[in-house]
């Protein structure tokens, strides 16, 4: 076998980790993409009932985009198992308790009909923010790139970038604002 398809058939089989930024990404497309790379689906040799997944690390999930009001209608179940223990709270609640939890939430119904479901959730791995344990950055070999890009703040532009910008009015110079 050449060096070539045993280094091939090498990358086939192996656990790699991926990194995917979440800042103003919808979790519920993010989650679908998500899920090939824990799942392992897009390998080969995938399988449902094989463990050929890879480990997801998710930054940045406290800067996820909701489509229209969904901040203020989606709601989120959770039961206790005792009696009277049913409660909803709503999107903008649970990610101001947990900004990891909106994603994790979005993965795990992703991977409907998964079996190996609960196994597979370990491998993902979701941060608020940009800080990273150093010996997980180690292990980052691939990124996952972004649904959408994210646009740059008004405030962020520097002010002679600007007045390059062409002007679609000209206002006179008498022009008063009321």
């Amino acid at each position: 076998m050449s060096i070539l398809r045993r280094g091939q058939q090498w990358s086939t089989f192996s656990t790699i980790w991926h990194i995917y930024d979440a800042k103003w990404q919808d979790p519920y497309k993010s989650a679908e993409k998500i899920k090939h790379y824990l799942m392992g689906l897009y390998k080969p040799i995938y399988h449902p009932m094989n463990y050929c997944g890879d480990h997801v690390i998710v930054i940045n999930s406290k800067e996820i985009a909701l489509r229209g009001d969904e901040w203020r209608k989606r709601v989120y179940f959770h039961h206790t198992t005792y009696i009277g223990g049913a409660s909803w709270t709503l999107a903008w609640e649970l990610h101001k308790k947990n900004p990891t939890l909106i994603i994790s939430k979005a993965v795990y119904r992703a991977m409907k009909g998964n079996l190996q479901r609960r196994h597979t959730m370990q491998r993902l791995h979701i941060f608020p923010d940009e800080n990273i344990p150093e010996e997980m950055l180690q292990n980052v070999s691939h990124q996952i790139k972004q649904l959408r890009p994210v646009p740059t703040r008004l405030d962020h532009i520097a002010p002679e970038e600007m007045k390059q910008f062409p002007k679609l009015i000209s206002y006179p110079e008498d022009y008063v604002l009321k």
